[in-house]
């Protein structure tokens, strides 16, 4: 099976499960998040990314309401591990930084906290809370950091309840182009 219908398949048979305690399922925070990414005018992977950035959620059978009790299901990594062999580090990076440039921007942005959903709050604080200026430092330093933030801006916006956006079978052959140019960057086709 490609990438592209394995993640068909995900957002098939789970993208309608919640989306951590918002007024959207997974697929439609996904949607809107690649939606988000579009609007802004990121290139391919980011927008890749932006659309695949929870996937990690979609990979493993903990409960919706994990983090309520007291779970982080790290999905960030399960994510980045499960696309970084077909996709790369522009898309790979940018979705293992999301978590990580939340706690940067509550350390850095003084009212980025306040502007949180409450689940993003809860989650927040099983991921370590803000960053330490160490930790900020080494954040910096990964090339993927700033395309890790603008996608973190993509995420906190993409939780409007019945928001339209282009359908998943709308980026399917961007994600095949993006998987495709990988591929052949990497020797593979």
């Amino acid at each position: 099976m490609s990438i592209v219908a394995e993640i068909e398949r995900l957002f098939a048979t789970r993208g309608d499960s919640e989306y951590g305690g918002e007024a959207v399922s997974q697929a439609e925070h996904a949607l809107q998040a690649a939606a988000a990414a579009v609007a802004d005018a990121a290139d391919e992977p980011l927008v890749a990314a932006a659309l695949l950035h929870d996937l990690g959620h979609l990979l493993h059978d903990l409960p919706a309401d994990s983090p309520e009790a007291g779970l982080d299901d790290h999905h960030e990594n399960s994510a980045a591990r499960f696309l970084e062999a077909h996709f790369g580090p522009e898309v790979s990076e940018p979705v293992r930084l999301h978590v990580a440039a939340k706690r940067y921007l509550t350390a850095v942005e003084p009212d980025y906290l306040a502007r949180l959903s409450g689940p993003s709050v809860t989650s927040l604080v099983l991921q370590g809370g803000p960053m330490s200026p160490a930790e900020q430092e080494i954040f910096r330093a990964n090339p993927h950091w700033q395309a890790a933030l603008r996608l973190r801006r993509y995420d906190e916006a993409a939780k409007v309840a019945g928001a339209a956006t282009p359908t998943l079978t709308d980026f399917l052959p961007l994600l095949a182009r993006v998987a495709r140019a990988s591929s052949e960057y990497r020797g593979g086709v």
